[in-house]
């Protein structure tokens, strides 16, 4: 029984958590980028928040060796306060880009200043520093807990409420740690005392933190599987849709056409004189081009409407609930556009062919459109170029 109770009591040792956390914490911030492999911005910030985590840890686990109160104590104390709490800063960072959101986080960080500044100067006085420099991290915590806690611009996964609820955790322990050490200060008189506060605060930082890197590494899996499904649904050039990603979205607005009796047709355009275009610009020249028709599409298409590079320099539109009137307009809008901005973004006009195909009958299918669409386009073609050609109707430039 004694030895059961020495072993609990190792086990529950406050320096003994502390430092294993900090070993932990170690660990992780050297693994993290192996594990992540190749990252973006969001999980950059991720890494260097717990990096400043970590060595926040060891700066205050090194201050304990120092005279209490001491320069080195005073030093070492306040460098951790400001990495601790500058890590939590490039944590709100990465979460709000994992939630789809700007990396916006301006005041956790006007909090970490706040924070670390009035902990250097009311170092000398024990009940002011404690209380101040843990309930501001409690209240730095929860301004980073409500952005997580509104809808997410993306789809994410379970991480987000794994990540509210030890960020939770953390709140409110440092919040009873800010009241003890304020007002109750002879029931927490030292960080490393052996105080059920410093006990409570030990275990739960062990377990939180860790489930904390857990949460970060599903969430960075959730980003690089939304960065995999762009990939296999964006041309690479363009941004725009590619071939197949836009006839599974078409297919899908077609049946919607067809059981709510809309009307729906898809535009068919391919750029004139591409070959001209590269063999005179060159291929960075031809690529430029595409960009910039590609541009014009987004700036003139409403909302719903789906356009796609189809092959080389075709491009097609589906334009839902759209009558031909409505896609002659926007045909009209994208030759306009062109006019206004493709000289001068280029360096030479462009121009291009288009064919119209309507969805006739109930049994109307994407393939059949795009067939009379590319068949329309063709006599455009042919016509001269410069014209979209709708059934027996012509429409120039």
């Amino acid at each position: 029984m004694d030895y059961f109770e020495s072993a609990i009591v190792a086990i529950t040792d406050v320096s003994t958590l502390f430092f294993g956390m900090t070993l932990n914490l170690s660990i992780m911030a050297v693994a993290l980028p192996y594990f992540m492999g190749r990252v973006n911005r969001a999980a950059r910030y991720a890494q260097a928040g717990i990096v400043l985590q970590t060595a926040g840890w060891i700066f205050l686990l090194w201050s304990s060796t120092f005279e209490r109160g001491g320069w080195a104590d005073h030093l070492l104390s306040t460098m951790a306060m400001g990495s601790v709490s500058g890590g939590m800063v490039f944590n709100a960072m990465a979460f709000q880009l994992w939630y789809g959101r700007k990396a916006s986080a301006r005041i956790p960080a006007a909090i970490a200043v706040l924070m670390t500044v009035g902990y250097c100067i009311g170092f000398s006085d024990y009940p002011f520093r404690v209380g101040w420099a843990n309930g501001l991290l409690a209240l730095q915590i929860a301004t980073i807990i409500v952005p997580l806690c509104r809808a997410p611009q993306v789809a994410v996964g379970r991480w987000r409420w794994l990540l509210i609820i030890c960020l939770t955790v953390q709140m409110l322990v440092l919040a009873g740690r800010a009241v003890l050490g304020a007002f109750y200060t002879a029931e927490f008189p030292n960080f490393f005392g052996p105080y059920l506060i410093n006990r409570v605060f030990a275990l739960s930082s062990n377990s939180m933190m860790m489930m904390s890197v857990v949460a970060i590494l599903l969430a960075h899996r959730d980003e690089a599987a939304r960065e995999l499904e762009r990939l296999a649904t964006l041309d690479g050039l363009t941004g725009a849709l590619n071939r197949r990603a836009w006839i599974l979205k078409s297919e899908i607005d077609l049946a919607r056409s067809l059981r709510y009796k809309q009307p729906l047709g898809v535009l068919m355009l391919d750029l004139d004189y591409f070959k001209q275009i590269n063999d005179k610009h060159g291929h960075a020249g031809g690529d430029r081009a595409l960009q910039v028709f590609v541009t014009g599409l987004r700036a003139v298409s409403r909302a719903g409407d789906l356009f796609c590079r189809y092959g080389g320099e075709e491009f097609c539109v589906l334009l839902n609930c759209a009558d031909l009137a409505s896609i002659i307009a926007y045909d009209e809008r994208m030759r306009q556009w062109l006019a206004l901005h493709s000289l001068n973004e280029l360096g030479f006009a462009l121009s291009y062919s288009g064919g119209i195909a309507m969805r006739m009958h109930n049994t109307d299918s994407i393939e059949n459109m795009l067939e009379r669409a590319d068949v329309a386009l063709y006599k455009a073609k042919s016509q001269g170029r410069g014209c979209t050609l709708a059934s027996s109707e012509v429409l120039c430039a």
